[in-house]
């Protein structure tokens, strides 16, 4: 099993937001997934991005690779990993 760690979209139509899951790398984009470890909300002039880096660290450790525009949201976060 090759997972990987991406965003699925939720939100109204003009509303877009995101969590962000880590699911199966055949997975559909918004399909199930294994569990959810974060949200970002792009619309605020502030742009709003927690995660829960204990299971973030834990799924990189197993082995998720995370996809890129992950990388490049969580570039800081994953430097400080």
């Amino acid at each position: 099993m090759s997972t990987v760690i991406r965003l699925t979209r939720i939100g109204k139509r003009s509303s877009p937001k995101y969590r962000i899951v880590v699911t199966e790398r055949r997975s559909k984009r918004d399909g199930k997934y294994i569990e959810k470890i974060g949200f970002y909300d792009p619309i605020p002039q502030k742009h709003i991005l927690t995660v829960d880096k204990a299971k973030l660290k834990e799924w990189i450790n197993k082995g998720a690779q995370p996809s890129d525009g992950i990388a490049r949201l969580l570039k800081s976060t994953l430097d400080n990993i």
